[in-house]
């Protein structure tokens, strides 16, 4: 069961990654916080696309390095949690992006993060 969760959450990560690079770069914008591209010298765009390899290389790496899943579980929890703040920015500032076009879609959304963080840490667990 861990393995099939493990590889539907590399699909997940490489399919999330090519979306930041490809054909939602403008919607992943709506979640990168004012603060980020006050405080650093890059633009949102910057910002999606640096998240979206970093997406891509870590689902893959959840497939092609197997002797270190558990390592690479935890970092991708820590990832889930560094763009926890993106999206309650999303929220709290009511930004449209993808389907979550509401207070209600944008709030239910946070509730999700903390099943990708377990999902990484206990599909990378033996």
């Amino acid at each position: 069961m861990k393995t099939i969760a493990r590889w539907v959450l590399a699909g997940a990560m490489v399919f999330a990654g090519l979306s930041h690079l490809f054909w939602a770069r403008k919607e992943f914008q709506a979640q990168v916080p004012d603060l980020v591209t006050d405080t650093l010298p890059i633009d949102k765009d910057g910002v999606v696309v640096a998240s979206g390899a970093v997406e891509m290389m870590l689902g893959a790496a959840l497939v092609v390095l197997p002797k270190e899943r558990r390592r690479i579980g935890v970092i991708l929890a820590a990832f889930f949690v560094a763009i926890f703040p993106g999206n309650l920015d999303q929220a709290v500032k009511k930004r449209d992006g993808f389907t979550l076009d509401s207070d209600t879609a944008r709030w239910r959304r946070l509730l999700f993060q903390p099943v990708l963080v377990a999902w990484a840490l206990w599909s990378t667990r033996d």
